[in-house]
């Protein structure tokens, strides 16, 4: 199990003219294969039109799940030369496809990979990259008066991460902690709370910090 990877936040779409050919990229981080295939399947029907869709996408955390496609363009000049840009900026579990509606005037083998490339590496700096920790999700719980000391200084602890909070008669806290800083992270609950607190494994999920 890797204990990071990098992938894009949410979805970017970039469009540029090259030309007079219209390149439409769109990216999207996705959960596997299947969502992959999803992603690209709903593209190409909102752009049924368009002369070519090609795509690219390496679906799990482990970079070995890859596919791309030139759809229609010259072997080798569009889903490959966008897959190796995935690559090079080290994202996995992400998916692009662009979309070209033809202008007219032919960019020659050379042109062509430099638009596809170009499309990605273009598309994903108008985004934002994340990358996500393999961590461990802990609840712990505490009376009101003390939740916003404890949000206050968890801000400032690079170790703990605060996943989800839940209000009744006591708040329940879920927080994330990276299994390296498990030690680290039990020690600053122990000194918060006055008391000896033990993190535990209790599930496995990867997020930011």
């Amino acid at each position: 199990m890797v204990k990071s990877y990098t992938t894009i936040y949410g979805r970017c779409e970039n469009t540029e003219i090259i030309e007079r050919s219209k390149f439409i990229t769109y990216i999207t981080n996705v959960n596997d294969e299947e969502d992959a295939k999803e992603f690209v399947k709903s593209i190409k029907k909102a752009n049924s039109l368009a002369t070519h869709n090609c795509y690219a996408y390496i679906a799990d955390k482990e970079g070995n799940v890859q596919k791309f496609s030139d759809d229609g363009e010259p072997q080798g000049t569009a889903g490959l030369p966008m897959l190796e840009t995935l690559k090079s900026l080290g994202l996995t579990k992400v998916c692009a496809v662009i979309t070209r509606y033809f202008g007219g005037i032919k960019l020659g083998t050379g042109g062509l990979a430099r638009a596809y490339s170009g499309g990605v590496k273009n598309c994903v700096e108008k985004g934002r990259i994340v990358t996500l920790y393999l961590a461990y999700e802990n609840t712990v719980e505490m009376d009101f008066a003390l939740y916003n000391k404890f949000v206050s200084a968890v801000s400032n602890n690079p170790t703990i991460r605060i996943v989800n909070t839940d209000f009744n008669d006591k708040v329940m806290v879920s927080i994330a902690v990276k299994e390296d800083d498990i030690e680290k992270a039990s020690a600053f609950l122990s000194s918060f709370f006055s008391k000896e607190t033990e993190l535990k494994k209790e599930k496995v999920i990867y997020t930011d910090f």
